[in-house]
Formats: structure tokens, sequence, C-alpha cells
């Protein structure tokens, strides 16, 4: 590899929005480093609330994909990032809705085939290092634990002529086994929700994040699949990128994608200075990794340069 040649981050998300929330630091901070950077989301997030109440109506559910599209393409001018792809497939809702049995969703999707169309962009694309969720999702979402899915999966086989050779075949749109050197996925320390918690209780804030008598800390964020837990413990942590310098291009990242930001959620409660105190950094598990490197990093490349 010449040296020359810039290094490339592909994270991998299930809706427009969660790219911003859990790597838009990272995102733009590699931007600015001049390494290239490839988001890949899974579905337009067409099943997605409106939390604008003016905005809320039939006619915007209805074209919800496409203004979420658009909000995506506003995000990701000010984090600065110019290569997008999505992987085509419907978003899924949550268990147990309409949406979520629907042929066309990512949850119903044929694994196989998710997973190698993922194959596909990171053998064109050839990331370097790839991000996306853990086992659980993040938060339980049906999309985020697919989207998990087929990220490993694709980092798995994308170097592997034997997996999807059809697409390693001469002509126009061939290309050739890529293997990423490292997979991450992202990871939220269990000291983050102690002092985001804090603050929003001290701004007034009930949701997700705080108490309630209706929804008691120990279940505040229930896990919809056994055994796997939102927060990890913070020695669990591999990997934390400080983003102070890029939490004001978070935020107004943030801040584009309209339906699902309004000012009554917590990211835009706490703001920007209020992200400075509680969380002004990025981290994730190191998952796999083909190149050697010394835990815990600050970098994302460490060990590629």
């Amino acid at each position: 590899m010449c040296a020359l040649e810039p290094l490339v981050l592909m994270t991998v998300h299930a809706h427009p929005d969660d790219e911003t929330i859990g790597t838009g630091g990272v995102m733009a901070k590699a931007v600015q480093d001049g390494h290239r950077v490839v988001l890949v989301t899974c579905t337009r997030g067409e099943e997605g609330e409106i939390v604008v109440p003016e905005m809320d109506t039939p006619e915007h559910h209805h074209r919800l994909g496409e203004i979420r599209a658009g909000e995506l393409e506003a995000a990701m001018a000010e984090l600065g990032v110019t290569e997008w792809e999505n992987l085509g497939y419907r978003d899924s809702g949550m268990m147990g809705r309409a949406a979520n049995r629907d042929p066309r969703c990512l949850w119903q999707a044929n694994l196989d085939e998710a997973i190698g169309r993922l194959v596909w962009l990171v053998r064109h694309h050839r990331p370097h290092v790839m991000t996306t969720y853990n086992e659980f999702g993040g938060y339980g979402h049906p999309d985020h634990i697919r989207t998990h899915l087929v990220a490993v999966g694709a980092f798995a086989r994308a170097g592997d002529p034997a997996w999807y050779p059809e697409q390693l075949a001469d002509g126009e749109g061939a290309v050739e086994p890529w293997s990423p050197a490292k997979l991450y996925v992202q990871a939220i320390p269990t000291s983050v929700r102690t002092v985001v918690r804090e603050r929003l209780t001290q701004l007034g804030y009930r949701g997700r994040w705080t108490p309630s008598e209706s929804r008691p800390a120990d279940r505040e964020a229930e896990p919809r699949a056994a055994g796997l837990k939102p927060f990890v413990p913070d020695d669990a942590i591999t990997t934390k990128i400080p983003i102070d310098a890029f939490l004001e291009t978070k935020f107004r990242a943030l801040e584009r994608h309209a339906t699902q930001m309004g000012p009554g959620s917590s990211q835009m409660v706490l703001g920007v200075e209020g992200w400075r105190v509680t969380w002004p950094y990025e981290s994730f598990i190191l998952r796999e990794s083909r190149t050697p490197t010394s835990l815990p990093e600050d970098d994302l490349f460490a060990g590629l340069r």
C-alpha cells in the first residue's frame, strides 16, 4: 500500500440518523485526517417516528423514507462525508408490528443475500476498518441486530473468493476479494449512562435515559435479545476516540435529522456543552483485527499507518 494512499473507514448502520448518533465524530475526524469515509445504511427508515408535531402527518409518514434520505444527505454534508450507500431493504419497525413481517424488510431478508450485498460494497470500496453495532444492536431494534449480523458476515466473507464468486466475474461491476483489517462494534460504557442520566435529570428530562415509576432504572432498556445489554463495563471498551473538536459538527449533523431529533430528544436537550461534559468521545470494542495493534486504542486506524 502506497504511503500516501488514504485509509478507508466504512460505517454500517440500520437507519438514517444512526450514523451521526454513534459515529458522527469519528466520521468527521477521519475526513479531516484525510481518510475516505463510506457510510452504508441498510434501510431508509420508513417506520421511524416523527418527533416534530407539525411534521407528524400521514403525508410525511407516507414519504418518510424519501424525507430521511434528504436528511441523511444534509447530515453527511455537515460531517464532510461524500460517499454513502443504501443496502436496499425496508425498515423493519419494532418486533410484533406489521412492518416486521413485510417481506421487503431487513428482518425478513435472506441473510446470505443481505451479506452478499454488503460484501460487494466492501469489495468495491475496499475499507481498511469497519464499524457496526454489537449483537444486541445497541438497543435491541430488529434492524440493528440484523445489521450486526450482516456486517460481521461481510467482514468474514469479503476476502474469500469462494463466497459470491459471481461478483468476481470479468465484466462491468466485477470486483476483487478484499479483507478489511479491523472490525469494531459500538459500545456505550456504563459510566456514560450514569453521567448522562445525572445531567438529563438535572435538566428535568424524562425519557429513555432516565428512570421513572413506570420504567425503573433496572428495566430502562430491557434486552430484546437474551443475555445482552445495551451498556458495557468501562473496562470492556478497547477503543475510545476523543471527538471534542468535532462535537459542534456532530451536533449540526444531528439537527439535520429533523424528523428524528426534535427539541425534546435527549441529544438535543443535552446540547453541545452537555455532550462535552458527558460524552466527549465515541467508544468501541475491537471485535477482530487482522493487523497487530495494542490495546487500549485512541484511533480506529491504529496499526495501519
